[in-house]
């Protein structure tokens, strides 16, 4: 491209263009036209050959420019609907969620709920062990339905009166591993485990409209381009998904940051669902696209759903999501053969293997030889992370599910786990040094949205800002450099896109401009460092805090 004017030359910063072997530190320019980098390199050089006199010239003296920033994983638009009511991140015991959730059950009476009592991101461990059942709650929210959901959204605690206006009165069968809990006796406990199990009640509780989830999900954009963030991969998803997508980048300035999506295929779907699916592999705008399948190999290991080799401490954790393992498998080849990409939720040791497995005799995906990728990764075999590396198998983990980990190992993940394999937990730092390629996230929102935060996490493995709490596992810890390529170059492989996450001729122009240099900051510094600007197509938007 040498010769071509550019529309926008961006000079004064340091530069890390995450192209392998690019050690340079002075500062430099960066040219850009029609939305890709024309070349980068001294600014004489590159006014010489690029600078017309249209060109606009920005100066970034004393800044230092990254590519755009990617989050591997999370759930913008899923996230508006789960979100609702109480956030219950302060919650500690079982005295604080009856005062969270009495209070939200005011605010319902008061007309602002729709009659029933929502909320989030409730910790495990504020029940200290004690069963998850409705009578926890039924107190504090007077009778109303009421819904909670734990911080990952794998398991949810109903209402006496959700479960009655729901009509869930017994255990069912569904075609994965869900779970409604039931007694002795067979009555429903209030237990919820999973998607299929919660679904009932979700679909009678009020819903966001239309026009208020494009609004929350453009909202949740516009926090992730200001935390330097200019893409991400959406872990879960549908048809109305992409067409949520579609509205969203056909309005305005169009979507504040680039998306890919995936959709979800359960196994009770039909041949005539998964044909519908099939049909749009090729659906995509200018800032989105599809063309991902999200599968789940298991559950959580705090409830026992995570699929391990051995059992857990609870005799728990044999079983995998899908009844029959060879319907995963064939659906894993099905999807590829028809060009999609797929990415696996897999979070115990065998579910990991299990999905390498199916992968490995599948092939990368048909069209592209892209491949394939796995999520979460909680515990891993270290024979398992070998084979990850030899079959290429993107391991897309994230390092900020680490803060639902107590320090003794009472949580239940560690709990059930016990010493020895939770001590294999987030292993980034072993799938790195076997050769296997890694992206990072925060699966928002399970975890912090910012994506200072998950480059913190995933270097000091404690709470950013807290240099005297536990760090897990320390020989995991990732350099500043690895946590940024996880967030960069790593995450744009991880989801086929070779011109992102890179600074270099033909590629995106994409770019993240910090105030000081993201690899000379500690863990601490980092998860604040602010955040000048992004570029996105080349297109400026300045951020302040």
């Amino acid at each position: 491209m040498a010769g071509t004017t550019a529309d926008l030359i961006i000079h004064g910063a340091r530069v890390h263009t995450m192209v392998d072997g690019d050690n340079e530190t002075g500062p430099r320019s960066i040219a850009i036209a029609a939305g890709r980098v024309l070349a980068v390199g001294a600014a004489a050089a590159i006014e010489a050959a690029h600078r017309g006199e249209l060109t606009q010239i920005d100066d970034a003296t004393g800044s230092t420019i990254t590519p755009g920033l990617i989050d591997a994983h999370l759930h913008p638009i899923q996230g508006v609907e789960l979100c609702q009511g109480a956030d219950l991140g302060g919650v500690r015991d079982l005295r604080d969620l009856r005062t969270a959730l009495g209070a939200e059950a005011d605010r319902v009476r008061a007309g602002n709920g729709g009659g029933w009592v929502r909320a989030w991101n409730l910790d495990y461990a504020a029940f200290d062990g004690a069963p998850l059942t409705s009578s926890l709650i039924d107190d504090a929210v007077g009778g109303l339905p009421a819904l909670v959901f734990f911080f990952d959204f794998h398991t949810a605690i109903a209402s006496s009166e959700a479960l009655r206006a729901a009509a869930i009165t017994g255990a069912r069968a569904f075609d994965d591993t869900s779970e409604i809990i039931v007694d002795a006796a067979g009555v429903p406990t209030g237990e919820l485990r999973e998607d299929s199990a919660y679904q009932p009640i979700l679909e009678i509780a009020p819903k966001p409209s239309r026009e208020e989830t494009l609004e929350a999900a453009r909202a949740t954009f516009a926090k992730m381009r200001r935390s330097g963030l200019t893409g991400g991969t959406i872990m879960d998803g549908n048809s109305e998904t992409l067409d949520l997508l579609q509205a969203l980048d056909s309005t305005g300035m169009g979507l504040p940051v680039r998306i890919v999506s995936a959709m979800d295929i359960k196994p009770s779907y039909t041949a005539e669902q998964r044909a519908a699916i099939k049909a749009q592999v090729d659906r995509g705008g200018n800032r989105w696209r599809g063309g991902v399948i999200k599968l789940y190999a298991d559950g959580v290991i705090d409830t026992g759903a995570g699929w391990l080799y051995e059992a857990d401490a609870d005799g728990d954790g044999l079983t995998g999501f899908w009844p029959n393992q060879a319907d995963f498998a064939a659906t894993v080849r099905e999807f590829a053969e028809a060009g999609f990409q797929i990415a696996t939720h897999a979070i115990g040791d065998r579910a990991v293997g299990e999905t390498i497995t199916a992968y490995e005799a599948a092939g990368p995906i048909a069209r592209t030889g892209v491949p394939h990728r796995i999520e979460h990764l909680e515990t891993l075999d270290p024979r398992d992370a070998k084979r990850l590396a030899a079959a290429g198998i993107t391991a897309s983990m994230q390092l900020p599910h680490l803060q639902w980990r107590i320090a003794d190992g009472s949580d239940e993940w560690a709990r059930r786990l016990g010493a020895e394999r939770a001590s294999r937990g987030w292993a980034a730092g072993t799938v790195l040094s076997e050769g296997a390629p890694l992206a990072l996230g925060s699966d928002w929102p399970i975890a912090d949205l910012d994506a200072r935060v998950g480059l913190a996490w995933a270097m000091l493995r404690r709470a950013p800002g807290d240099p005297d709490g536990f760090v897990y596992e320390p020989e995991q810890r990732l350099t500043a450099a690895q946590a940024l390529h996880g967030y960069t170059r790593g995450a744009a492989l991880a989801q086929g896109d070779d011109d992102l996450g890179i600074i270099r001729a033909g590629s995106r122009a994409d770019l993240t401009v910090w105030s000081a240099d993201p690899l000379e900051a500690t863990g601490d510094d980092l998860a604040s460092l602010p955040v000048r600007a992004t570029y996105l197509d080349g297109l400026h938007t300045l951020h302040t805090e």
